[in-house]
């Protein structure tokens, strides 16, 4: 290869001139039609007004609001690093065009260059066009990326400490959340705006002649100078990325863990360093090219470096893996082990997680439950998850109302007692509206909002099945008092509504079929005067903004409804919980929503991925509540409680977490954002919770990091997992995991009962055996307004007695039972489930309750029957409890708890007011308590009462007529679904059969 110039130049960076063939007189373009053209630019100028509507509309949403900072801290942050970024590329892209050119050799056509003539003459017609045009292109492209950065940045300009420092580098945290980001952002930047750079500057001296390849590369002075200092440029990049991917090893992921490990601390550590210094002598060598006029110097240094980085950086670590590490791995990983469970501890809140041992019973005897009386009658069992046909057929009052899939726990003061309540908005529906109705008037100006909440207690049901309501009767007055009824902000709302201006909107038929109308009156949305109808005329295409009546400019419009997208909107920094749930306080409705903050930077923390680890039956199955879609993290921390008002759409953000530098430095960029956590009235705080989806990522995290011991952890045998939901059946999916149950309950060692959150673990494996129990108590505070001392905290139960079944062996166990209720009219639960469905009707399993009570585990799972016909729902019909070997079912708690320890427990819960039994909801088809024949047994039963005195033919004729029409009435009442009067059909057929009993002659 030849290093040697050919053919004279202007200077290294001289001016050329204009060179090239005489420009030929370019061809006249054909006439274009006018009406084409005025199409064109009316098309272009829609396009415009268009998007500067839509911006328009943006910035009177955010003013509506009240985050118009939000708004304009992030677009000017965007706009800001777009230009430098853009701007940046296309400098460094023009500037190697034009300094390429400017340079190109002069020098007449030879045999090596007369084939790149051709192009040249191609190009040099567009060439000015092209060397602007290209490079523009290229950094519009590199803007973009560099806008999508603006949280990056800002945190970088913001981040705080942490106070605590990493075991390797002992750098604090805040260097790895807030600086590394922007660091690596920087240097990916910029080795890609030097690659462009590069490419641009090697095709022009190739294209004008500087570089020449023919059957020796040779190339100019000029070119290899440009060249070089470019390509040193670059490399000295690369030598920074060398040296802080040293610390971007503290986020590794390896098939273990997550982060540095021996083989990373004793060998990819060291090498990195070398691999910098080596970089930075072949940036050297390629700048040494200005003097030596040769590209053997840098050439050798590329070779050297690549040799290095495969055989320093590549082929020495696993050399040190496989002859030392793999041999003696136990030991050597022990000390990176225990880094990586401290600070996943730590990073996802469980740091402070309480471990007992639990000396479990599997024997249940009477008097077992005397002291967990206060728990009892607590227990949840209306199924949030099963429920919802139930309230929208009884609830929903017409069919353009609509409750969510899955319905929300929260819990209630009724008649001074806090109680577990499941709640649900009746929302609108426009789906429901019949269809002569449906018309843009209609729907975007009359049906406008829902109306109202539903709420059911959680412990009890009324004696036909359905959920004891406290709050219910659309357009009446329950135990919550007066409030604002109208919902205009929900998870069903429409995309947009024009209200107020006096206009009429629909809000209920009452009960002489009458409309009752109202005109909104809260300040949500956006007033409408001409020119902002014509701007959202534009935004949602469609004329009607101008030419309907209905429209003034004292209308308002409100979009972006969903209580979820607004918090997003003016939050874009946090991450959401996958359920908003509704709260009634001070006379208003308010969706509330937990914000996490998170970031997947924390050094030596477990990452996990967000929608796996919140995944479950219920958000697989239903559609109000979802996954986390977030990526992956390895630090969560639920910073902020949002609320949302249904009436006027008011988002409000209050700081939870006083203690997390994330939020401080979001804190810093938005300082008018969040509210202090002083201003959460006591009224709200009584209905804040423990967040469902952070209690699921650490659930997650703890089937492997409940061992605290690393050489445990290395071995993995104490490994638990998240047990599927029995529920959905033996073929469910793998990711179908049994969802977290909110519940009132008194953990052992507790003095009272407390809201919480619970979930069990099961061991690795096919094993079905309970191996942990985790609660997190989420009572938040009280009406004083002051957060609660023990909100959040942690408790894992670990049961010492190996043998305790698991929620899915329990779950077959019950519907295989052969056990009998004593409840009359029942058999054996198995023989009900089969019976039922022979009648068309469908059982449903609802949420599986555990409870660690009496001294071993109890489990309590609703049981629900579904007629079939339309108008059916389902009904809390039986229940079904297990404690150790034994199972019972009965119409009721209190029965079934009866049945289980022998009566005592039972009475004693029964004496709190547990639920209202049930009346058995079946038994085999037709078969009455003491036959099995299907027909009215006229003997008597161990529990009649013994015949006395002279026969009465009359009476006994009586009794079985009665008995035989009761028979029959229960028959029909079974046939429809209407298991309230199957009961009282039951009740009468047993008392007309110890009638007949009674007045039957003795024998012998």
């Amino acid at each position: 290869m030849s290093d040697s110039d050919f053919g004279p130049t202007q200077g290294p960076f001289g001016d050329g001139g204009e060179q090239g063939p005489a420009r030929r007189a370019a061809p006249l373009p054909p006439n274009r039609s006018p009406l084409i053209t005025a199409l064109v630019i009316a098309f272009a100028l829609l396009l415009v007004v268009a998007t500067l509507a839509t911006f328009w509309t943006e910035v009177l949403w955010y003013q509506s609001v009240d985050f118009s900072s939000v708004f304009a801290t992030q677009l000017v942050t965007k706009i800001v690093l777009g230009l430098a970024g853009g701007l940046f590329t296309a400098a460094v892209v023009w500037s190697s065009i034009h300094v390429a050119f400017r340079n190109r050799p002069i020098y007449a056509p030879s045999p090596e260059t007369q084939a790149m003539e051709h192009y040249r003459q191609l190009v040099e017609p567009m060439r000015r066009t092209a060397t602007v045009a290209a490079p523009l292109a290229i950094g519009l492209f590199a803007g973009l990326s560099a806008a999508t950065q603006w949280d990056t940045f800002l945190l970088w300009r913001n981040g705080t400490q942490f106070g605590t420092t990493d075991p390797e580098f002992g750098l604090d945290i805040g260097f790895y959340v807030f600086e590394l980001p922007w660091i690596n952002f920087i240097v990916s930047f910029l080795t890609m705006v030097l690659v462009l750079g590069f490419i641009a500057a090697a095709f022009t001296h190739y294209l004008y002649g500087g570089v020449v390849a023919a059957q020796r590369m040779r190339s100019t002075q000029a070119a290899r100078v440009h060249l070089s200092i470019i390509a040193a440029t670059l490399v000295l990049v690369r030598a920074v990325a060398f040296w802080i991917d040293r610390y971007n090893l503290a986020n590794a992921q390896s098939t273990r863990m997550t982060g540095i490990q021996y083989t990373e601390a004793h060998a990819v550590i060291p090498t990195k360093a070398i691999l910098a210094i080596a970089a930075l002598m072949c940036a050297g060598m390629f700048v040494s090219t200005i003097w030596t006029r040769s590209w053997r110097l840098p050439l050798v240094g590329v070779a050297v470096l690549a040799v290095v980085v495969v055989a320093v950086g590549g082929i020495y670590p696993a050399l040190v893996q496989s002859l030392k590490v793999r041999p003696s791995e136990k030991s050597l990983e022990l000390p990176y082990i225990q880094r990586n469970i401290d600070a996943t501890r730590k990073a996802y809140g469980f740091d402070g997680v309480k471990v007992e041992k639990y000396d479990t019973t599997t024997t249940a005897s009477p008097g077992q439950l005397r002291n967990d009386a206060d728990t009892i009658p607590g227990i949840r069992l209306i199924d949030p998850n099963v429920v919802s046909p139930t309230f929208k057929q009884l609830e929903a009052s017409k069919g353009y109302y609509q409750f969510a899939d899955v319905l929300d726990v929260d819990r209630y003061d009724l008649n001074g007692e806090l109680t577990d309540t499941v709640i649900a908005v009746r929302e609108l529906d426009l789906t429901g509206v019949p269809d002569g109705q449906r018309n843009w008037l209609n729907d975007h100006t009359v049906y406008t909002h829902g109306y109202g909440v539903v709420a059911a207690k959680g412990n009890t049901r009324e004696d036909d099945g359905r959920p004891s309501f406290f709050e219910s009767q659309i357009g009446t007055t329950g135990v919550l008092g007066e409030y604002e009824p109208r919902i205009y902000f929900g998870e069903s709302s429409p995309e947009y509504s024009i209200v107020g201006a006096g206009k009429k909107e629909f809000d209920y038929l009452s009960e002489g079929n009458q409309q009752v109308t109202n005109s909104y009156a809260g300040a949500g949305g956006v007033d409408l005067d001409a020119m902002r109808r014509l701007a959202y005329a534009f935004k949602y295409r469609e004329i009607n903004f101008l030419l309907s009546d209905a429209v003034t400019n004292d209308s308002r419009l409100i979009d972006h409804r969903i209580p979820r997208e607004r918090i997003e909107r003016v939050a874009p920094w946090l991450t959401l919980d996958g359920n908003a749930y509704p709260v009634v306080v001070d006379g208003r409705v308010m969706w509330v929503i937990d914000g996490y903050t998170t970031t997947d930077m924390y050094p030596y923390s477990e990452m996990a991925t967000l929608d796996a680890a919140t995944s479950d039956a219920v958000t697989r199955t239903r559609d109000s509540v979802q996954a986390i879609r977030a990526g992956q993290v390895n630090y969560v921390r639920n910073s902020v409680k949002a609320t949302v008002d249904a009436y006027d759409g008011t988002v409000t953000l209050y700081q939870w977490d006083d203690q997390d530098p994330i939020l401080a430095a979001w804190m810093k960029i938005f300082p008018d954002a969040v509210t202090p956590l002083s201003e959460v009235k006591g009224s709200l705080m009584e209905h804040l919770r423990y967040p469902e989806d952070l209690f699921k990522i650490q659930r997650q995290l703890l089937t492997k990091y409940h061992e605290t011991d690393p050489a445990s952890f290395y071995g993995g045998q104490t490994f638990w997992r998240v047990p599927l939901d029995p529920t959905r059946g033996a073929n469910a999916e793998q990711s179908l995991l049994q969802p977290p149950y909110y519940l009132s309950l008194a953990m052992p060692g507790q003095p009272k009962p407390s809201f919480s959150l619970t979930s069990t673990f099961m061991p690795v494996g096919d094993r079905n055996l309970l191996t942990g129990f985790l609660a997190a108590d989420g009572d938040a505070g009280s009406e004083d307004g002051k957060r609660a001392a023990g909100y959040g905290a942690l408790r894992l139960l670990e049961p010492s007695n190996t043998t305790v079944k698991g929620p899915g062996q329990v779950y077959n166990d019950m519907r295989s039972s052969q056990v009998s209720s004593t409840d009359s009219g029942f058999g054996t639960l198995a023989q009900f489930i089969s019976t039922t469905a022979l009648q068309g009707a469908e059982v449903t399993f609802g949420n599986q309750l555990t409870l660690p009570v009496g001294g071993g585990v109890l489990y309590v799972q609703p049981i629900y029957v579904q007629a079939s016909g339309a108008g059916a729902y389902p009904r809390l019909s039986a229940v079904a409890v297990s404690f150790g070997e034994k199972i019972a079912w009965a119409g009721s708690l209190d029965d079934a708890l009866n049945d289980l320890f022998g009566g005592s427990s039972g009475a004693a819960a029964g004496d709190q007011g547990t639920d209202t039994p049930v009346t058995p909801p079946g038994t085999p088809t037709g078969t009455p308590t003491g036959s099995a024949s299907g027909t009215p047994s006229a003997s008597p039963t161990a529990s009649s009462p013994a015949p006395t005195g002279t026969p009465d033919a009359n009476a006994l004729r009586k009794a079985l007529a009665d008995a035989d029409a009761a028979f029959r009435a229960g028959e029909e009442a079974l046939r429809n679904g209407d298991f309230a009067a199957y009961g009282q059909a039951q009740e009468r057929l047993k008392e007309a059969l110890a009638r007949a009993a009674a007045a039957a002659p003795a024998t012998p």
